[in-house]
């Protein structure tokens, strides 16, 4: 445990970190990937941004040092961080890299204003954290290395089809080479994936939600083409039915609970792969059980699953979809498959919690998508308790 001196010590960072968190981050990236290029494949070039990675990690930083008193109220981005960690192999020989880099940027940005003190009580702060991730981390990558076919680092598996859902968006079917058992990984969880490209020969990890339900003998990703993103555009243009991809088994904290209430479903653009695992789970465990399957993108040319989607809703009593359109094409209008209002509105999430007071409903999209989902939730009334989603980040990027 920390003592009570260096507690208050990186308590009264706090302001500090809040206001030039992002500048220390964005610092000790430069830092850490010019002394540890090597460092530099572990991390997602499209999350390199001070909008996405870099402010999520000023923000877990100045958390940590705001609530250092009580750091049970960060268990649930500990464990966000945890799967992450795991599923892109950080080795405890990594922590050490990170805190120098860090401690090095805290003292760069704040200049005099970071004593010897502060710095010192960082370190401890620091290494207290890292031995708890560490510990926990460990204790995970056991658990899913002994869970009835499970396995420990990465698993050959064999591309056994390869379906293009739309413009933008495929799916890959996997088989394990060795035609062992599968994991029964929970609805919502991600699949690393070491992705070989040009700039990586020796492969990268990205992550991938899976989109079906576990118990099927297969596991399937479907991944989104994203215009800058080399793992995904290789794996649209290069790989195909026969190859071979290594995974890391599921893991991810964003799951479906067990539960017999109704069930709301909210998803935009690629968010949905997680929600189709989820929503066939629930269809598999209980036909009947009421379920809202509500998705937003541009149009159908860009909508993909929704042919299983519908499969699921016409014979399944529960389950009722709404589909929101923002750009719909002609073939949409003449189809009339969407919803006429173009987005998920309020009084649509109104109408639907009216008739399921008691939901749960979970929340994947991208930031926008889920900043307006959250916010039109709790404006109707439901309770914070009853509302899943998974974002690592402040709360106020999410509209709270």
């Amino acid at each position: 445990m920390l003592d009570d001196k260096t507690v208050a010590t990186i308590h009264a960072t706090a302001p500090a970190l809040k206001e030039h968190g992002l500048a220390i981050v964005q610092r000790m990236y430069t830092l850490m990937f010019a002394a540890e290029p090597g460092v530099q494949r572990m991390f997602n070039p499209a999350n390199q941004r001070p909008s996405r990675q870099h402010g999520a990690l000023a923000h877990a930083v100045w958390a940590y040092a705001a609530n250092i008193h009580d750091p049970s109220v960060l268990f649930p981005t500990i464990a966000l961080i945890n799967h992450k960690h795991v599923a892109h192999r950080v080795r405890p020989e990594h922590y050490p890299i990170v805190g120098g880099h860090l401690l090095q940027a805290i003292g760069d940005v704040l200049g005099d204003a970071a004593t010897p003190e502060i710095i010192e009580a960082w370190g401890r702060a620091y290494g207290f954290l890292a031995d708890l991730l560490i510990a926990n981390e460990q204790k995970l990558e056991t658990e899913l290395a002994e869970q009835p076919g499970g396995w420990s680092g990465m698993r050959p598996f064999i591309v056994a089809g390869k379906v293009i859902e739309s413009d933008e968006v495929a799916s890959f079917y996997l088989q394990p080479e060795d035609c062992g058992a599968l994991p029964a990984f929970q609805p919502g969880q991600y699949a690393p994936v070491k992705v070989r490209t040009p700039l990586h020969p020796d492969g990268t990890v990205r992550c991938y939600s899976l989109s079906c339900r576990p118990g099927l003998g297969h596991l399937r990703i479907t991944v989104k083409r994203e215009p800058e993103g080399q793992a995904s555009g290789h794996l649209h243009a290069n790989v195909q039915e026969g190859d071979t991809l290594e995974l890391g088994a599921p893991c991810g904290s964003f799951t479906l609970q067990e539960s017999e209430r109704p069930l709301l479903l909210l998803s935009g653009g690629v968010g949905q792969t997680p929600m189709v695992s989820m929503l066939e789970h629930a269809v598999q465990r209980r036909g009947d059980r009421p379920i809202w399957f509500v998705h937003a993108a541009r149009n159908g040319r860009v909508h993909a699953l929704r042919h299983q989607v519908a499969h699921l809703a016409a014979t399944s009593p529960g389950v009722k979809t709404l589909t929101a359109y923002s750009e719909p094409t002609p073939e949409d209008r003449q189809g009339r498959d969407y919803d006429q209002r173009g987005f998920i509105t309020p009084e649509a999430l109104a109408d639907i919690y009216s008739a399921q007071p008691d939901l749960d409903a979970y929340v994947c999209g991208p930031r926008p998508f889920m900043a307006a989902m959250l916010k039109g939730l709790s404006t109707i009334g439901v309770a914070d308790e009853r509302v899943n989603y998974e974002f690592f980040g402040p709360a106020s990027a999410l509209g709270g």
